[in-house]
Parts: C-alpha cells; sequence; structure tokens
C-alpha cells in the first residue's frame, strides 16, 4: 500500500537500506582477522622451523607430495572459477554464475576427499598428533622436532580445512541467494565478498603448501 501511495504522488518505491561501504569496510576487517590468525601460525612455525630444521625436513620427507600438489591445482581451480562465476552475475549471466560457483563448491569437496585419504594414511602409520592418546606411543619415539612438525601440520592443515568447508557453505548460501534474486547484476557484493573469502582461503593454502610439503 505505501509503494502504491509513493507512486501516486510520483516517487519511487522505497528500497531497502544498503550500505556497500559499510559491508566492505566489515568484509575487510574480517579477512584481516583471518590473516593476523594465520600470520601468527605462519610466525610460530618460522620459529620452530628455525630450531628444528633437520627434524622438520624428515618429518617433511613424509608427506605426499603429489597429493599436495594434486589440492594445490584443485583449489586453482576454484578460485579460477568463482572469480568467473562473479564476472558472470555481473553481466547478467545468472544461470552461468550459478553453475560456475556450483564448480567451486564441487572443488572444495575434492579438496576435502583428498586431505582425508592423505590424513588416512597418515593415522594408518600411526602419525597424528601427538597430544592424543592413539598416537602417543609411536609419536613420542620420534624427536623433538618432528613431533612439532606433525603437530603443526595438522593444526594448520585442519584449521586451513575447516576455513575450506566454511568458504563451500557460504557459496551455497550464495548461490541460493542469486537463485532467488536477492543478489543479481546490480547487488553483487555478497557474492563478492564471498569470493573474497574463497580467495584468501585458496591463498592460504598457497603458502601452507611449500611450507609444509616442499621443505626437504
Amino acid at each position: 500500500m505505501s509503494e502504491l501511495v509513493a507512486e501516486a504522488h510520483g516517487h519511487a518505491p522505497h528500497e531497502a537500506h544498503r550500505d556497500p561501504m559499510g559491508t566492505k569496510i566489515g568484509m575487510w576487517l574480517f579477512l584481516f582477522t583471518e590473516v593476523t590468525l594465520f600470520g601468527t601460525i605462519f610466525i610460530a612455525y618460522g620459529v620452530y622451523l628455525y630450531m628444528y630444521r633437520l627434524d622438520f625436513q624428515r618429518a617433511s620427507g613424509e608427506l605426499n607430495i603429489p597429493i599436495g600438489a594434486m589440492n594445490t591445482i584443485v583449489l586453482l581451480t576454484s578460485s579460477l572459477t568463482m572469480a568467473l562465476a562473479i564476472q558472470a552475475l555481473q553481466r547478467k549471466k545468472t544461470g552461468m554464475s550459478l553453475g560456475l560457483m556450483a564448480v567451486t563448491v564441487l572443488c572444495a569437496v575434492a579438496f576435502l576427499v583428498i586431505k582425508t585419504f592423505e590424513w588416512s594414511a597418515k593415522f594408518h602409520h600411526h602419525i597424528g598428533p601427538s597430544g592424543l592418546d592413539a598416537f602417543a606411543p609411536h609419536m613420542a619415539l620420534r624427536p623433538m622436532g618432528e613431533r612439532i612438525f606433525f603437530g603443526l601440520y595438522f593444526t594448520m592443515a585442519g584449521i586451513h580445512a575447516l576455513h575450506v568447508i566454511i568458504g563451500g557453505i557460504a557459496i551455497l548460501f550464495a548461490m541460493f541467494r542469486v537463485k532467488s534474486g536477492k543478489s543479481t547484476w546490480d547487488k553483487p557484493e555478497f557474492v563478492e565478498y564471498t569470493g573474497l573469502y574463497w580467495h584468501l582461503v585458496d591463498l592460504v593454502w598457497i603458502y601452507l603448501f611449500p611450507l609444509l610439503y616442499l621443505i626437504h
């Protein structure tokens, strides 16, 4: 009724309040906290690498480089498809945007499946966080540096995998918004910010891969 009255007086219907600049600042602040989180872990890793370089090299040699490289390719592909999805939405190609975001989610699932197989192999060989009772007796036989390395490996890779899960869920929600018409070519902010988050998740892995797999 209020919209009809507004139109009768020559005014456009009232739109929901939008503050793109405010949401952009909020998103960048959130990304900064994520960078701080991973940056702190990277600093701790660097300190221990300096202290136990030989142990870290031996432990890193037990990681599967081809699997790590495969996951790197998967995430790089997902970054490309997410960027193309945003571009498609901005060009009013809604169907293409949804399809590309679906591929991005499939890449996230593929990453997690590959990581699950990798961790299962490590657990089978009694390699895991030394703080867990199931691995403590076996890990206790290793030098201190190797125990620290694997502790950091499972911590860093685990936190990153959690972010992959969160990012995948966010992309699914972005797809819902696009399909329902809440995110469109002229209101693409949510999809764009979801893409920023996903690119950060991928960028973190680009650092994790050489730090964990390629130091020997």
